[in-house]
């Protein structure tokens, strides 16, 4: 066997099953998907650096080993958002200033997939450093939604969330910080899961102990997003904050049938403005969690601090990452990050201690609200896809935003209270466009996460949605 279109239907569970019993082949999957990114990618440039010979290299050397000992992935490929090195990959951050940079060593979230069986085959496109929810860069270019190629595919996490609806990808790595595992997913019709701090050893940038921005799983479904999640999960020392894994598998959570007894829903957090389309279907979506006998509730805890302290903080930490480029680049700097690291430089050691202090109240008030709710759902983003030619939203429902993150105010809970999120498709909007609900957890409550988000989407999708071929505008 070499090519085979039908394996692009399939789930990754099924497919890995397939490397499991021998059917197929790792090098039969790379056959697959290089036909595949051939067919479709040139309409959506979701993956612009691709590394087959290496990844082929890598899939003989699995091969080697007996089936038993090729890790949970068994042979599965998985393209790498270029934001994360990869040894020998040409590896861009969508910087011009790192434009042909080549790693000598991969990060270690790369290595812990590659010990798993997973075969890097490609560098997923993000926006420069992952800023902004617009994948878009001077190196590579625009990535573009598959649902309508006129619409955004939303980021930073784009490049990998069109590469899993289109059939490039069965499984997909990318970061959170700002709702970047999220958004995408919301966007594209996939699921996307930002995992609780630690959970995902990776190597550490500045500062060393940021808990705002994580690595995680991207699929097409819940169980396969928790199959990727196996792999990725563990401690690693290199990794100060990585948590040991507890020794039970998320996808055996995912199926085990656990179901919450309560859950609560917002449209809004209190913070931000959501468009009313979009509202109404996440808001028909979580009702529909009664179906199963979940008491669904409107409620939601204080978050008036949120916006003012996300801001500080992001800014902040841009500063400590990248203080360092903007002295000697900044002319390579696209306006957004500059004007991030520029209100960082501003902040004085109160403000960024007040905004500490406030993330703490948040926190403790998210503990008690959990206490009276398994999950809180609300959308995942505040629009449907919006049109490629903006750079992001700047108005919603009659109000005008301040600067290019705040549309993604939804997003800032689960990031601040260190919480588990997911967005699971949703529904579609009059102009048949992708809308994703965000379901967050309490902190490490990934397993009830993913038990719950798989019995919800059992509920709302009896079949599949993706993949797709790219849809031109109309």
């Amino acid at each position: 066997m070499t090519a085979d279109a039908s394996l692009i239907s399939k789930t990754a569970i099924q497919v890995r099953d397939l490397l499991r019993t021998g059917e197929v082949s790792p090098l039969d999957l790379l056959d697959t998907i290089e036909a595949r990114i051939a067919e479709v990618d040139p309409a959506v440039n979701a993956l612009p650096t691709l590394c087959f010979d290496r990844a082929r290299a890598r899939a003989r050397a699995l091969m080697d080993k007996p089936i038993a000992e090729r890790g949970l992935l068994g042979g599965m490929p998985v393209p790498i958002k270029d934001l994360v090195d990869v040894e020998g990959v040409r590896s861009t951050r969508g910087s011009p200033i790192f434009a042909d940079t080549v790693p000598e060593a991969s990060d270690v979230l790369v290595e812990t997939l590659e010990d798993q069986g997973g075969i890097i085959y490609a560098k997923s496109n993000t926006p420069e450093f992952g800023a902004g929810a617009n994948t878009f860069n001077e190196v590579f270019g625009r990535t573009l939604n598959p649902w309508n190629t006129s619409r955004s595919a939303a980021g930073s996490s784009g490049g990998a969330a069109v590469a899993l609806a289109t059939g490039t990808a069965w499984l997909a790595h990318g970061s959170d910080l700002g709702g970047s595992l999220r958004n995408p997913a919301s966007f594209c019709g996939i699921v996307g899961m930002r995992p609780s701090p630690g959970r995902c050893a990776a190597t550490p940038g500045l500062p060393l102990d940021q808990t705002m921005g994580v690595e995680g799983p991207m699929a097409r479904n819940v169980e396969d997003l928790a199959l990727l999640f196996d792999a990725m999960v563990g401690e690693d020392p290199r990794d100060p904050i990585s948590l040991p894994w507890d020794g039970r598998s998320f996808l055996g959570s995912a199926r085990s049938g656990w179901k919450p007894t309560k859950v609560a829903w917002t449209k809004d957090f209190g913070i931000t403005p959501v468009d009313p389309e979009v509202a109404e279907i996440c808001e028909a979506a979580a009702r529909r969690f009664s179906e199963a006998g979940v008491i669904v509730e409107e409620a939601c805890p204080d978050l008036s601090e949120a916006n003012a302290c996300f801001a500080t903080l992001r800014a902040a930490g841009y500063v400590a990452a990248m203080k360092a480029l903007y002295a000697t680049h900044r002319d390579k700097l696209k306006p957004d990050v500059i004007w991030n690291i520029e209100s960082g430089l501003k902040l004085t050691a109160s403000e960024i201690a007040h905004a500490q202090d406030q993330r703490l109240t948040l926190f403790n008030r998210a503990q008690a609200f959990f206490g009276d709710y398994d999950l809180l759902l609300s959308p995942a983003t505040i629009v449907a896809p919006y049109p490629i030619e903006q750079t992001y939203v700047a108005e919603c429902n009659g109000h005008r935003f301040s600067n290019y993150i705040e549309w993604l105010a939804v997003a800032y809970p689960a990031t601040l209270w260190m919480s588990p999120a997911i967005s699971i498709p949703a529904g579609f909007t009059r102009e048949d466009l992708p809308v994703g609900l965000q379901m967050i957890a309490p902190p490490r409550g990934e397993h009830r996460l993913l038990a719950a988000a798989r019995q919800l989407e059992s509920i709302l999708w009896p079949t599949p949605i993706v993949p797709i071929d790219p849809r031109p505008a109309v």
